[in-house]
């Protein structure tokens, strides 16, 4: 999408990737990698869909905006899809965590880099 920030793009997903690689170490933690592409793909476009003139205003939305995709598409599914598997919530709450922290650190990099 035209004015998508292509480098913020790649730095968010590492950054969200890294985020789950502490939580997570090991082989799963390489998927989280390349995964958190798709997330900070529609990030960035939801933040190019802002504005940058908007965003320069009200930086909050960043934050909104990742840790709103977290909150309310990620957890649910992920609560949904552990207690149908007999996950344990303790387990839950720990991905769960990771998963917002993961969300939130991508929008630290698009706003730290002034866009989408």
């Amino acid at each position: 999408m035209v004015g998508m920030n292509e480098i913020a793009l790649v730095l968010a997903a590492l950054a969200g990737g890294g985020v789950l690689w502490l939580f997570w170490r090991g082989r799963l933690a390489l998927w989280a990698y390349g995964l958190m592409l798709v997330p900070a793909l529609m990030l960035g476009h939801a933040l190019a869909r802002i504005g940058p003139e908007k965003l320069a205003v009200k930086p909050w939305l960043y934050f909104m905006q990742s840790g709103g995709l977290a909150l309310a598409f990620v957890l649910p599914a992920l609560w949904l899809l552990g207690l149908r598997g007999g996950a344990a919530k303790g387990e839950m709450a720990r991905d769960s965590a990771a998963f917002v922290l993961a969300y939130l650190a991508m929008g630290a990099v698009f706003w730290g880099l002034g866009g989408s």
